[in-house]
């Protein structure tokens, strides 16, 4: 057991810290649970989900060898539901699915296996609150994401800002208004149908996408609340802002841990830290920023043949790109390195790499 070894593993020239937190969280095993559990369950009806499970390659392969039925995805958020029959089975995966595919659900006779995660089930309620009180939802997302297009759906107004500068131009906006058309240009493919800035801004609430970064979506609610301050007054506020903590427990842990690396790297010697978890887990594409930021060499990669036996490895970078370089620079000397994984990485996937690690070290020494 990796968590065992109190977070540090000396083996063939190769250093590991392990971050404090890493890996599976109790959502995701819940998701994989009921979904392993759906096959044993209903070994005679036709299986679907309407999603990937997880951002897990491994974990969505498995899936497909148990012969669950990956729904056909159309663009422009459509989805083939042709496949799916009077008695057949369906799963929502982990970061749920959207209100109208469960409305269609609903009305058709099947059993559906809702492996949602609890936490995201959270934000649901959130943006609720929020319509009912004749807020307007900004979330904090990418509006691209399966998470936030299914919290987005249980809205009636919302736009979704990715980042900090998104979140400025909104509240510049709210406090300076401005070029209208140019806002919704912008943001056309990040609002609700219908969205009006001069008239949707006067009442918000804010809500993310847990897997986002915590400490962005805390700055991103400061300035809104101080944007909303300044244009209706302090005493004002709350009629105009509302804000709840929707992120994941899990989702914060393991940024404080993989930050702990990086602000410990220099005592510990890092070369560099190794972040492994799904190419499009967006939690897994937080912490490789967390490193990055800090100027650390630092790689994000899916799977351990990532790792090659010529010494180089392909990797995600924080821009999204998928590129291929060399790895371990000096093979003569002992590679220090860190270690952590997205929430929806198994613990195999850990080893894996570095065994893949390991392996490449050892062999360059019996070389030499």
């Amino acid at each position: 057991d990796m968590k065992a070894s109190n977070y540090l593993i000396e083996k063939d020239g190769v250093k590991v810290y392990l971050a404090k937190d890493f890996g599976f969280c109790w959502g995701v095993e819940r998701s994989i649970a009921l979904a392993y559990e759906a096959v044993e369950h209903y070994p005679d009806r036709k299986l679907h989900i309407t999603n990937e499970l997880i951002h897990n390659p491994e974990v969505n392969d498995r899936l497909t060898e148990m012969n669950v039925n990956l729904i056909e995805k159309l663009g422009e958020g459509k989805k083939d539901f042709s496949t799916i029959n009077d008695g057949d089975v369906v799963i929502l995966p982990a970061f749920g699915a959207s209100y109208e595919e469960m409305e269609f659900l609903d009305k058709k006779n099947v059993e559906v296996v809702d492996t949602t995660c609890p936490w995201v089930s959270k934000v649901w309620n959130t943006v609720d609150m929020h319509q009912r009180k004749g807020l307007t939802s900004i979330i904090h997302g990418k509006y691209n994401h399966e998470e936030t297009i299914a919290t987005a759906s249980f809205c009636e107004e919302y736009i979704c800002v990715k980042n900090m500068k998104e979140a400025e131009m909104v509240a510049d906006y709210i406090v300076n208004g401005g070029d209208r058309d140019a806002f919704l240009k912008y943001f056309e493919k990040a609002v609700s149908k219908g969205f009006d800035p001069d008239i949707h801004l006067q009442k918000i609430g804010l809500a993310n996408q847990t897997t986002m970064y915590k400490k962005e979506t805390k700055a991103i609610g400061q300035l809104l609340q101080k944007a909303m301050m300044k244009k209706f007054g302090p005493a004002e506020v709350n009629s105009h802002y509302a804000e709840f903590d929707t992120i994941c427990d899990a989702t914060q842990e393991r940024q404080d841990a993989v930050t702990e690396l990086v602000e410990n790297a220099q005592e510990y010697g890092l070369d560099f830290i190794l972040v492994i978890g799904g190419f499009d887990s967006s939690n897994t594409a937080h912490l490789l920023e967390i490193p990055h930021n800090a100027g650390i060499r630092s790689f994000h990669i899916n799977r351990a043949d990532c790792i090659r036996a010529d010494n180089t490895i392909t990797h995600r970078t924080v821009d999204g790109e998928i590129v291929t370089e060399p790895f371990l620079l000096d093979l003569k000397k002992d590679v220090v390195m860190g270690v952590t994984s997205g929430a929806s990485t198994p613990d195999a996937a850990v080893q894996d790499s570095l065994s893949q690690i390991f392996l490449l070290k050892k062999l360059h020494s019996e070389a030499a």
